[in-house]
């Protein structure tokens, strides 16, 4: 695995997915007004991916479903239930939600992808935290292509 960690913006990243960190899809997404990434690919991607993901049903904590990447120019955005129902990330979710997406990824022959810091926006947990546990998750993922970590920059 080629890792590398970037100062920037997700939907800037050029690779064949994203990951978006989700919740776990039990509120309907119209009722929600997404922030961070999700914001981000509302605003550019439209909503085909809220849409697809919403008829995925309710995500176990530190799942990973695949849609569409809506107007975006990827092949697809892998959306991670990253935070509980309380809006509240955990060192167990953020590890599911790498672990999770990077098999969705090797399930769908991707051969590179882009994560946020997953549970260190609405999750409420620390970038710095959030980074390490991230790295060392993906340490243990035998993925042979590119994984870019982004710490978001404006």
């Amino acid at each position: 695995m080629d890792l590398i960690i970037v100062d920037g913006n997700i939907l800037d990243q050029k690779v064949d997915v994203i990951v978006n960190a989700w919740n776990r899809n039990i509120i309907p997404w119209w009722l929600l007004l997404p922030q961070g990434v999700s914001g981000a690919i509302k605003k550019y991607g439209g909503i085909k991916p809220f849409q697809e993901v919403a008829k995925k049903g309710a995500i176990p904590l530190g799942e990973a479903v695949l849609t569409s990447a809506g107007k975006l120019p990827f092949k697809a955005i892998i959306h991670v239930a990253g935070i509980n129902i309380f809006w509240v990330a955990s060192e167990h979710s953020i590890r599911s939600s790498v672990k999770n997406a990077m098999r969705v990824a090797k399930e769908k022959s991707f051969s590179s992808i882009a994560f946020p810091l997953i549970g260190a926006g609405s999750g409420g947990k620390k970038k710095d935290r959030v980074l390490i546990w991230m790295k060392d998750e993906l340490s243990k993922i035998d993925f042979d292509g590119k994984v870019i970590i982004v710490c978001y920059k404006r």
